[in-house]
C-alpha cells in the first residue's frame, strides 16, 4: 500500500494549482491511458484546466478509442514549461518521448507508477511496485483529493485495473483490488463494454496480420521460450495499424510448453519493438531492464536496433539469469 504522506504530497501540489499538464507514456496502453484520462476528467469537474498528450506516434489505439479523450491534444501543443505535470505510467524519463523536456521544465513533476523498474525521477514520486496498475494508484490519491468518482472517471479507472491485472488473472491481482473494482463499478464502470472494447473487438485485418505473424512462430523448448514476429509490412498487407494488434502476444503466451513469450513488432525505420511475457518462472522486467526496457515481473517491453534475429538471440543468451 502506498504511504499516504506521499499522496498528502502529491495532493498538496494538485489542489491549488489552476491548470494541470498530463502525460503518460509513448505508446499508451489501458492503464497509462485510462489513468491519465480519469485524472483529467476529475481535475476538470474540480474546476482546473486540463491538458494531456503522449509522444509520437500520438495515436490511441483503437482498442481504447472509447475512453473519453476531450484533453487531449498532439505533443507538438504541449506545454513548454508547466506549471505542474503530472506523469502516468512511465517507469522513466525517457519513456515519455519528446515530452520528456516538457517534464524536465516542469514547475514541478508529479510521477504516478507502479512499474518496478522505477528508479525516481521528478519532484513527487507517487510510486508504488506493489500497486495492481498506475490507475489503482490514481484512485487512492482522487480519495485524499476529495475529489467524487463519475461513470467516465470509474470507466477510466476500471480500464486501467482491467488492462494491467489480465483481467483480473495476474499475481498482481489482490483482495484490494478487487474491492477497487467493485466501488468503480459502483461509480458506474461497465465492465462488459470495457472488456469488449479491449479484448473482443479488431478488425478483420487483424486476421490475416495475426495468421502472418503465428506462422512464424518458433519453439525452443530447452529455453521455455516462444517468439514470434510480425512486420509493418504484414500490417501494410492487412490494412492495419500497430495499435490493432496490441492483444497479439497473449495469443502468442497460450503455448502451454514456454513460460516465456516474445512478439517481435518489425518497424520499417530498423526498431524491432519486443513484447515479453512471463508465465511466472521468470523475471521478464529485469531482462528488459538489462538489454534496456523495462516493465513489470511478468509483462514488459525493449526496444531494440537491429535485426530482428539479433534482438530475439539476445533474449535467449540472457533469459537464464532471470529464472
Amino acid at each position: 500500500m502506498i504511504d499516504h504522506a506521499i499522496l498528502e504530497s502529491a495532493a498538496a501540489v494538485i489542489a491549488p494549482a489552476e491548470t494541470l499538464a498530463l502525460a503518460c507514456h509513448i505508446g499508451p496502453d489501458g492503464d497509462a491511458l485510462g489513468s491519465m484520462l480519469g485524472l483529467g476528467i476529475a481535475a476538470e469537474n474540480a474546476g482546473k484546466r486540463v491538458v494531456a498528450s503522449f509522444g509520437e506516434p500520438f495515436m490511441v489505439p483503437a482498442s481504447l478509442a472509447f475512453l473519453p479523450a476531450a484533453h487531449l491534444i498532439p505533443p507538438g501543443e504541449f506545454p513548454a514549461q508547466p506549471p505542474v505535470m503530472i506523469v502516468f505510467d512511465a517507469g522513466s524519463l525517457d519513456r515519455l518521448g519528446e515530452l520528456a523536456v516538457n517534464a524536465s521544465n516542469a514547475g514541478t513533476t508529479i510521477v504516478i507508477d507502479h512499474h518496478v523498474t522505477n528508479g525516481g525521477f521528478g519532484d513527487v514520486a507517487v510510486v508504488d511496485s506493489e500497486a495492481a496498475a498506475t490507475g489503482e494508484l490514481v484512485a487512492y490519491l482522487l480519495k485524499v483529493l476529495g475529489w467524487p468518482l463519475t461513470p467516465e472517471i470509474a470507466t477510466c479507472l476500471h480500464t486501467a485495473l482491467v488492462t494491467d491485472t489480465g483481467r483480473f488473472q495476474y499475481p498482481n491481482t489482490r483482495p484490494s483490488t478487487f474491492r477497487l473494482a467493485a466501488g468503480l463499478v459502483a461509480a458506474g464502470a461497465q465492465p462488459p463494454e470495457i472488456s469488449r472494447h479491449v479484448y473482443e473487438e479488431a478488425p478483420f485485418g487483424y486476421l490475416k496480420a495475426a495468421g502472418a505473424a503465428l506462422s512464424r512462430a518458433e519453439l525452443d523448448e530447452e529455453k521455455s521460450l516462444v517468439t514470434a514476429v510480425i512486420t509493418e509490412a504484414d500490417l501494410t498487407e492487412a490494412g492495419i495499424d500497430w495499435g490493432d494488434i496490441d492483444n497479439l502476444v497473449n495469443t502468442v503466451r497460450l503455448a502451454v510448453e514456454a513460460d516465456v513469450a516474445v512478439l517481435a513488432k518489425v518497424h520499417a525505420d530498423g526498431r524491432v519493438k519486443l513484447s515479453l511475457r512471463s508465465r511466472g518462472n521468470t523475471d521478464v522486467g529485469s531482462l528488459a531492464a538489462e538489454m534496456g526496457g523495462g516493465g513489470h515481473r511478468l509483462a514488459s517491453g525493449v526496444t531494440y536496433v537491429g535485426d530482428v534475429k539479433d534482438a530475439l538471440d539476445e533474449v535467449r543468451k540472457r533469459i537464464e539469469d532471470f529464472r
